[in-house]
């Protein structure tokens, strides 16, 4: 049975870095948004080379070009071009403009227990024309010099934390059973797979270690446009019965390997080529192969939906069976006899970072298809069986919590509203296998960005292969 009764509720109102790691693109830098706008020189090395190009190498300084970046979104260059901006969380940028792509990741430097962000310059990034072709190295720097920040080391990181996230995982009953005394709308369950991890794998299949927490970019206003089309919409939508016709690919599970991202990406791409080709195409893409390969990403320890299906439309990606799911970082070994599918078009729902909200992506699921969302995961989340999931009062606490401060990435199918109470909620899919929550799935309170669900979705459009 289902529950859908109302209860108490914390609003979670942060977000925080999916599946976090160490490493490139989840770097320790802690920039904003603010920060960012303003005047840049973009210092490009010499152009024309392949996509194998490695800019940690690579000599920056052949060209130089101006770039002004304003709100919310716009970006111009020294000749008078217009383009695209948007910050990529509080890790870097992708610019779009005179048919360039320009992305790179804020610089940093680590010392003892600190970090120093340079939220003024970046560390070498990509250029490549907006067709996949001619690339280049670039490093930039803004004009108005802004001063470096520094903060702590996320706590989980330190050393005198690393024994504890060794140790094999209990279940806590009581704090199970606490969280079904003090609310009704959703029930929890201890699950038996979750004692055969350590604490530290546990926090990995839910996000990976504690993250700053950056301030959130404002969401841009919801025109009176996109409420009348998404007031227009069906009460109920749900892409695994559209008409009697399911376009999901089955529920997998992502083991103790922070790959959420990948698995939230290719669901997604399996889906709307699905919707694309009413199911006359029914891939199952290889999240391996973005863990082992993607540049944009760093394996096990996380990543960012919007950079993989950045990666997918300049790289590829290949079907399951060419490069089987291990669970663990591995070499790039994709056979080129493989076929690779590609993305047409990616970004954030609502046209950048900070233009989300339920209204967009309710008109983006309805028109297109599923899309990556990611949302704060707190420890009653583990346990999570049925129901419409918020996050119980903050005064309950779980003392082997490995899930603190992380994130996850899901895959957002469709939306609903219990008709007892009236509740609105997301129906979204976990890459947890199916014995978790409702066959793989769980139920999320809609309309109040409960847990930052309505922060960050990214959309991505497949090519089919026809």
């Amino acid at each position: 049975m289902r529950v859908c009764v109302a209860g108490s509720v914390l609003l979670c109102v942060v977000v925080l870095l999916l599946c976090p790691g160490r490493s490139l693109g989840d770097t320790p830098a802690n920039c904003t948004y603010e920060e960012l706008l303003g005047n840049w020189v973009f210092q490009m090395s010499q152009g024309g080379r392949d996509k194998d190009i490695n800019c940690s190498d690579e000599a920056t300084g052949v060209k130089m070009v101006t770039v002004t970046l304003e709100k919310l979104s716009v970006a111009t260059d020294d000749l008078g071009n217009t383009g695209f901006f948007t910050l990529i969380y509080n890790q870097g940028f992708e610019v779009v403009i005179n048919n360039y792509k320009w992305l790179a990741y804020f610089k940093y430097s680590e010392d003892g227990s600190e970090v120093t962000s340079y939220c003024d310059q970046t560390m070498p990034g990509w250029v490549h024309d907006v067709l996949g072709n001619n690339w280049a190295c670039f490093v930039a720097k803004r004009v108005q010099p802004t001063p470096p920040r520094t903060d702590p080391k996320p706590h989980l990181h330190r050393k005198e934390g690393r024994w504890l996230l060794q140790r094999q995982y209990k279940h806590n009953l009581d704090f199970i059973d606490t969280i079904n005394s003090v609310q009704s709308s959703w029930k929890a369950v201890a699950y038996p797979e979750h004692e055969h991890y350590s604490l530290e794998e546990l926090q990995y299949r839910a996000g990976g270690p504690a993250s700053r927490i950056p301030r959130r970019v404002s969401p841009a206003p919801v025109t009176a446009n996109l409420k009348k089309m998404s007031a227009a919409l069906p009460e109920r939508w749900d892409w695994r019965d559209v008409a009697g016709v399911n376009y999901l690919s089955p529920v997998r599970n992502q083991g103790s390997c922070g790959s959420c991202y990948s698995f939230a990406t290719m669901g997604m791409l399996e889906a709307r080529i699905r919707v694309l080709t009413n199911n006359t195409e029914t891939p199952v893409l290889s999240p391996q192969q973005v863990v082992s390969c993607s540049l944009y990403s760093q394996g096990c320890d996380g990543g960012f939906p919007y950079l993989i299906s950045k990666y997918i439309q300049d790289f590829g990606v290949v079907d399951e069976q060419c490069f089987p799911y291990i669970g663990k970082d591995s070499p790039c070994g994709v056979q080129r006899t493989c076929g690779r599918h590609y993305t047409a078009e990616y970004g954030y729902v609502g046209g950048f970072y900070g233009g989300c909200s339920e209204a967009a992506m309710m008109l983006e699921l309805v028109k297109n298809g599923p899309m990556a969302v990611s949302f704060m995961v707190y420890s009653d989340f583990m346990h999570y069986k049925e129901g419409i999931y918020h996050h119980t009062a903050s005064g309950l606490s779980d003392p082997f919590n490995p899930f603190e401060l992380t994130n996850h990435a899901v895959l957002l199918v469709g939306y609903g509203r219990c008709h007892m109470t009236g509740q609105k909620y997301w129906v979204i899919k976990n890459s947890w296998g199916t014995a978790w929550g409702e066959g793989g799935f769980f139920r999320i309170r809609r309309g109040s960005d409960e847990c930052s669900v309505e922060s960050i979705a990214v959309a991505a459009t497949p090519i089919p292969q026809l």
